[in-house]
Parts: structure tokens; C-alpha cells; sequence
């Protein structure tokens, strides 16, 4: 990970007590961001789907570094799955303090047709409701997303990549409507919305359809962020007040902000 020991995410010992589950989290931006968390003294939930070994390899290095992590397998489109997950999670911590919506997809070949919305959308509003119950007052939730998605509705993407923004925004909107319940019982909820990032999955696969993408991308932002550095963002959203409007922007939004639709 990027950042120096002189210079942790989080302070020593500030999330210590905390519970965390962090949706796909067996790699990329969910691996680092738990392994953030878990370095500050939270209890991590590492989830992921088809990944186990490596959700293990990771438990073991948060383990052989001081810190405390469980496995959570399950389906995040199957609800019977959520359901097993989050019961796991209540057995072995009686609750939860942070919840990270870490999880997305859409560009994996072989899927049906809809599945970007069940995973981006359906799925984003199962894992909050089944988890309601073990978030107390104090507690929060963190939908990662990506300014390509946040900003659809204004900013048209790559083709390759509109379903997965669409499905993404979607998600995004249904979450927002449940703020007024989630602040009634003491919930935080914070949207991170991050331009493309270095190294991740998705990037590869849009560079992959669109050679060249992720270069022309970072020469209009000016730079992109590691998969470190965003996840170091993610972490921080957990703890620090929450922003104007539930939605921390990492990386340039200027060309979003200021984009003139074409007439």
C-alpha cells in the first residue's frame, strides 16, 4: 500500500471496537480498504463470491499484522446468500458499525443481460435492508461509486461502459432514498465517487474494448489514482464527517461539473 508508516490512513487504535464488512473485498479497492480499516483497530468481514482463497490469504495478513478478520462468502444478487452472510456476522459480533458497498460489476462476459442492475442496483438496496438491524446508532454506510456513473445523467460515458454507469447510478439513487430513515436511526451514509483508477479490473476491460482509454483519461484529469489511494479515500469516508451533498469526490470533477451538454 502506498502510504508510510509515518503516515497512516487512519490513527492507530481509532476504529478499535468497530465491526466492518466490506463487499467484495478479496481484492482491488475492497482488499486495501479492509485491510485500512483493520489497521486501525476495526474487526473486518472480508465477503466475496467465487474468490476464497484469496479472501483467506487475506484474512492471514491482517491476522499476522495485528488485526482481526472473518470470511463472508455469499452472492450479493442471491438474497437467500445475503441473508447467511450478514447471520454470520451477527453470530460472530452480535452487529455491525460500517458497512462498505464496495461491490460492483457489469463488464464480466456470460452474464445475463440484466445482471448489472440486479449486482449495481437490486443488490446495493438488499445488503442495506438486510443489514438495517445491525447498525446501530452511531454506524455507517459507504457507497463506492465512480464519477462516470455518479455524473451519467449529464456526462455521457464510453459505450463499453454505460450499462455499468447506468446500473451504478441507479443504485446510487435508490440508496439515496432511504437517507431520511437512515439518519432518523443515527446512520451516516456518504456516496465516494472516484474517477478510473490505476490497476482495477474495470479499467483493464475498458482499456482492453477501447485501447488507449485509460491514457486519454488520465492526460484530462491530470492524474489517476492508485488502487491504494482510492481505497485510503474509502477508509477515510468511514470516519470523517460526512460531506455536503453525502458525496466525497476523489480525483479531478471539474469536466463533469462544468460539462455543457451537446444540443
Amino acid at each position: 500500500m502506498a502510504t508510510s508508516s509515518s503516515s497512516p490512513v487512519l490513527p492507530a487504535g481509532s476504529l478499535v471496537g468497530k465491526r466492518a464488512l466490506v463487499t467484495g473485498s478479496s481484492r482491488g479497492i475492497g482488499a486495501d480498504t479492509a485491510k485500512y480499516l483493520a489497521t486501525a483497530g476495526a474487526k473486518v468481514a472480508i465477503n466475496f463470491r467465487n474468490k476464497e482463497a484469496r479472501a483467506l490469504k487475506l484474512i492471514a495478513e491482517i491476522e499476522a499484522a495485528g488485526g482481526e478478520a472473518i470470511p463472508v462468502g455469499g452472492d450479493l444478487t442471491d438474497p437467500v446468500s445475503v441473508a447467511a452472510m450478514f447471520q454470520t456476522i451477527a453470530d460472530a459480533w452480535g452487529g455491525l458499525d460500517l458497512l462498505v458497498l464496495n461491490a460492483s460489476g457489469g463488464m464480466e462476459g456470460g452474464m445475463e443481460a440484466d445482471y448489472a442492475m440486479k449486482l449495481n442496483r437490486d443488490a446495493q438496496v438488499s445488503a442495506l435492508e438486510t443489514a438495517l438491524p445491525l447498525l446501530g446508532e452511531g454506524s455507517r454506510i459507504v457507497f463506492v461509486t465512480s464519477h462516470q456513473a455518479h455524473f451519467i445523467d449529464t456526462v455521457p460515458t464510453m459505450p463499453e461502459y454505460v450499462q455499468v454507469a447506468t446500473s451504478k447510478r441507479a443504485g446510487e439513487d435508490a440508496l439515496r432514498t432511504r437517507i431520511p430513515e437512515l439518519d432518523g436511526k443515527g446512520v451516516g451514509f456518504v456516496v465516494v465517487s472516484g474517477d478510473m483508477i490505476e490497476g482495477t479490473i474495470t479499467a483493464t476491460l475498458l482499456d482492453r474494448a477501447r485501447p488507449g482509454a485509460i491514457e486519454a483519461r488520465r492526460e484530462d484529469a491530470g492524474r489517476l489514482y492508485s488502487v491504494s489511494e482510492f481505497a485510503a479515500e474509502v477508509a477515510r469516508a468511514a470516519v470523517d464527517p460526512l460531506p455536503d451533498g453525502r458525496t466525497r469526490y476523489v480525483g479531478d470533477v471539474s469536466g463533469f461539473q462544468n460539462h455543457t451538454p451537446s444540443r
